[in-house]
């Protein structure tokens, strides 16, 4: 009830801005993100419950091929392991995250297994979002795993983005084009 929200004995307290207190110690999160990427919301929760995290970082890992892996990591917390099947989305995606989420470095590593496709990511990604980020082209090399059945669900992709997003690579400035022309 929104009487009891300045006792409440949790961590977080998700309510509406109508409900919302003037005044609270606790962290709050109105309801409003729910239209936003379970990603973000991850990450806005992890955000707002920081508990002196010294890795305010938001890191991307991708494994770049016809599955597309992704993971991404928020101030230290694994918030997101998925893969995708067109480029096209995987910008999108990672733009929406990179856009909703703040972060002292955004930083976006993709493996060089098909530099190619890694390119053409790199490149969406220059064009798509409008705002500076580093890029990383990392060694992907014994990132992929023996996975039982195959790669089921693309299991092994993600978790070849989750390794190329731990490693480190050549990195990048990039600038938004608004700024370089």
């Amino acid at each position: 009830m929104p009487q009891e929200i300045p006792t409440y004995s949790g961590s977080l307290v998700f309510t509406t801005k109508k409900e919302a207190p003037v005044r609270c110690q606790k962290p709050m999160l109105y309801e409003e993100i729910l239209e936003k990427p379970i990603t973000i919301i991850r990450g806005l929760m992890i955000q707002k419950l920081d508990r002196g995290f010294n890795d305010k970082n938001l890191v991307l890992g991708i494994d770049p091929g016809k599955r597309i892996g992704l993971s991404v990591f928020y101030y230290g917390h694994d918030i997101e392991n998925s893969f995708y099947s067109s480029i096209d989305e995987l910008v999108t995606h990672i733009t929406q995250v990179l856009g909703g989420l703040r972060a002292k470095r955004k930083i976006v590593k993709i493996g060089n297994g098909n530099m190619t496709i890694a390119r053409q990511i790199g490149q969406q990604l220059n064009l798509k979002f409008c705002s500076s980020f580093d890029l990383e082209f990392v060694d992907e090399r014994k990132t992929s795993l023996k996975i039982k059945n195959f790669n089921q669900r693309g299991k092994r992709d993600m978790l070849s983005a989750k390794y190329i997003s731990q490693r480190e690579g050549c990195r990048y400035s990039i600038l938004p084009l608004s700024i370089t022309g």
